[in-house]
């Protein structure tokens, strides 16, 4: 297995070429908290009015295909086409009070998804080749560890949600975002039971860092209170052994965070503060409908990005950590980090963070 991957850094420079001008802004009108939220990322990231795309539709968490087809879709298509912005554009940012899933059948053949993950196949909607609706389709830009991505040759849009318990929250992973840095260590802490899959790609995430950038734990014990994070990787609450919500970490500005959990992205709704994981055994204790961890949780402790899975993924089809640091760490931007270690589209995955947030 590799080490740190040198040939990478010729695709910093690459990546520095990917601005502003790349991203189109997606608000909803009808969210107080999405207008917010987009005016001070458009001043702050200096996106142009020509690139902010507003829509009017409700602000549930949950929808009908047909209101994502004629609310979401449609409109943000015809934007898109109308200011001939389909090749320029390679970020899609959605912002907390956009509807967050799909509802519909579940199962690895069903069609339920999250919104994000459907907007990603819009870019291959808009050249006529209408995407499969049933299970999950395979990435393009999945594994391409030393390609830049680009249009036409990946064909999708990389879709990042400005999100997290409210406003002021959301402000913060921005102003996280502009002030990252390339320092601290990425903490990967193993299950070590049974899950063989998910703790390989964690100790292969290990091995592809350098040695004094990880702090590495194949131990049952829960990796707590750990300072300098920039990065992290686990199990979150299917991990038996933890037992509270937080970690307790202090991270740096620009730490993103991946763990392996079905539910983690259900909710941008803050629960209540004396709220803790449990198990599906506790049902009067879940929230928003499951005992799982809340990627949200992440970026309330001050992460400046995360993923989370609005619907059950599969483990085979969640983010692969050996995929997704050494590319951030290396200069990758955060869309092009976490895309490239998501396997599948149309699909659960949701991104967290600013697409443009670089380690400097």
């Amino acid at each position: 297995m590799r080490r740190f991957v040198p040939a990478l850094v010729a695709l910093a420079a690459c990546a520095l070429g990917q601005s502003p001008e790349n991203v189109l802004l997606v608000v909803n009108q009808s969210s107080d908290v999405s207008r917010r939220i987009a005016s001070y990322y458009a001043e702050k990231r200096g996106i142009q009015a020509s690139n902010i795309c507003t829509l009017e539709v409700q602000e549930d968490e949950t929808i009908p295909r047909g209101i994502y087809d004629s609310k979401i879709a449609a409109p943000l298509a015809a934007c898109l086409k109308s200011r001939h912005l389909e090749e320029k554009i390679l970020y899609l940012v959605t912002t907390l009070g956009l509807p967050l899933r799909i509802i519909g059948s579940s199962g690895q053949q069903g069609d339920q998804a999250s919104v994000d993950s459907e907007l990603t196949l819009l870019y291959q909607d808009l050249r006529g080749s209408q995407h499969a609706l049933r299970g999950p389709l395979a990435n393009p830009f999945f594994g391409h560890r030393d390609e830049p991505f680009q249009h036409p040759r990946f064909p999708i849009y990389l879709v990042c949600r400005l999100a997290a318990y409210g406003f002021d929250e959301v402000k913060a992973i921005i102003d996280r975002s502009l002030a990252a840095r390339n320092a601290g260590k990425v903490v990967i802490d193993l299950k070590a039971d049974d899950d063989v899959t998910g703790d390989d790609w964690l100790r292969n995430a290990a091995i592809l860092l350098p040695a004094d950038r990880v702090v590495f734990d194949a131990s049952p014990k829960v990796l707590l209170n750990r300072r300098d994070v920039i990065g992290y990787a686990g199990w979150g609450s299917n991990d038996p052994n933890l037992k509270q919500r937080m970690l307790g970490f202090q991270w740096l500005p620009g730490a993103i965070a991946v763990e392996f959990v079905s539910s983690d992205g259900r909710t941008f709704k803050r629960p209540p503060d004396d709220w803790n994981i449990t198990n599906w055994h506790d049902a009067p204790h879940f929230f928003a409908g499951s005992p799982q961890s809340l990627a949200a949780d992440f970026l309330h402790e001050g992460a400046t990005g995360a993923s989370g899975h609005v619907y059950e993924p599969y483990l085979i089809l969640t983010p692969r950590p050996d995929f997704l640091f050494p590319a951030y760490l290396n200069g990758r931007n955060l869309a092009e980090s976490y895309y490239l270690a998501i396997p599948a589209l149309s699909w659960q995955n949701i991104v967290v963070g600013d697409p443009l947030c670089r380690l400097k």
